[in-house]
């Protein structure tokens, strides 16, 4: 009775501490998310304006992402392609350069691209950090995402892979690391990422286009 007493309280303590962790998570998502948004909504306005004014097309491209349980939501970005570009990831189009816009370039290596994302964290559709929500044309990825149980995750504006390559890493690699992410996870790993990822995203190292 004692042994069996002693496992169901580490079940309780277990799953108590899961709860908090997703609650902290979730707390700090939502708050840093206004913030992010108050104080970013003057650069916000300056780029959509600079999008709609370099290219045709609105600022705003509303991509078909596969989220947490493999939901599908609508994930906002800066538009830094032309607006007959396939919707497909990058890498799968056999000449990129093709379809990225010369600010989009920029906005791309910089993550800036990256911000109107902040609605998605607000909307919990997001969090800060996470597993980059993959594109449904990327099947490969998800499959390895769902057999290491990734998919119970939400996606994230950064994330482990993001911070150890970006898009340098291989398919396979990225899937490893969002494993990896999954059995480590806590608040303090997510806020050294977030700090990895600003200093990953000021330099634009890891990206290819």
């Amino acid at each position: 009775m004692r042994v069996c007493h002693r496992n169901l309280s580490l079940i309780w303590y277990s799953a108590a501490s899961y709860g908090a962790g997703r609650l902290i998570k979730r707390s700090l998502d939502i708050v840093g998310a206004i913030i992010g948004l108050v104080i970013l909504s003057p650069v916000l306005l300056l780029v959509g304006l600079a999008v709609r004014l370099e290219s045709p097309g609105p600022a705003l491209h509303w991509s078909s992402r596969v989220g947490r349980d493999n939901n599908l939501f609508l994930m906002p970005k800066f538009r830094s392609m032309r607006i007959d570009a396939p919707d497909v990831a990058t890498h799968l189009l056999p000449d990129p350069d093709r379809w990225i816009t010369p600010l989009g370039r920029f906005l791309r290596r910089h993550s800036i691209d990256e911000f109107p994302q902040l609605w998605s964290i607000l909307k919990g559709d997001m969090s800060f950090v996470g597993p980059r929500p993959a594109l449904h044309s990327q099947a490969d990825l998800m499959d390895l995402r769902n057999q290491a149980g990734v998919q119970i995750l939400r996606p994230g504006l950064t994330g482990w892979a993001q911070v150890n390559g970006r898009d340098e890493l291989p398919i396979p690699e990225k899937a490893r690391l969002d494993a990896e992410y999954l059995a480590k996870r806590s608040v303090f790993l997510d806020l050294w990422i977030i700090s990895r990822t600003a200093i990953t995203a000021f330099s634009g190292r890891g990206i290819r286009h």
